[in-house]
């Protein structure tokens, strides 16, 4: 009994402190987004390629898949792969706001970083570089965040 009073008089005042919130008004409620629209799901896994809300397209990892071993070969597949699902949901690369690159060794940022820049001359994303495991032989993964 004591823990739910003390639970309650802690929420109590925690609900106090909060600052007031706006609130939608009718007009801005009929604006936001509908639900999210996930595009080209994987039917082999549980994801999908992509997915479409308020304006923004959140693209799932994509690595270099098959083809020549190498953090450079496989950055550029990883960034045409990118490229071309953007276009296929209606963007493109200078519209990319974000991008995390995952490598397996963060000593590899420098090559990896040498083709990305190739692909953003002009509208730099924001970017996060993470060292991770990834399974097989795959050197690096990249997600992205773009505008529509």
């Amino acid at each position: 009994m004591f823990r739910l009073i003390v639970a309650f008089a802690l929420s109590s005042v925690l609900l106090a402190c909060q600052p007031n919130l706006p609130t939608a008004s009718a007009a801005e409620a009929d604006q936001l987004p509908a639900a999210p629209e996930y595009l080209n799901p994987n039917p082999r896994a549980p994801y999908s390629e992509a997915v479409r809300y308020g304006g923004l397209i959140f693209l799932a990892g994509k690595t270099g898949g098959a083809g020549e071993s190498g953090v450079q070969p496989e950055t550029r597949r990883a960034l045409e792969s990118i490229k071309d699902a953007l276009e296929r949901f209606g963007s493109s690369m200078d519209r990319v706001l974000k991008c995390t690159v995952f490598l397996v060794d963060m000593a590899e940022w420098g090559a990896m970083n040498e083709v990305y820049a190739e692909y953003f001359p002009v509208n730099k994303p924001a970017r996060t570089a993470v060292g991770i495991s990834l399974g097989g032989d795959t050197r690096v993964e990249i997600e992205c965040i773009a505008a529509e």
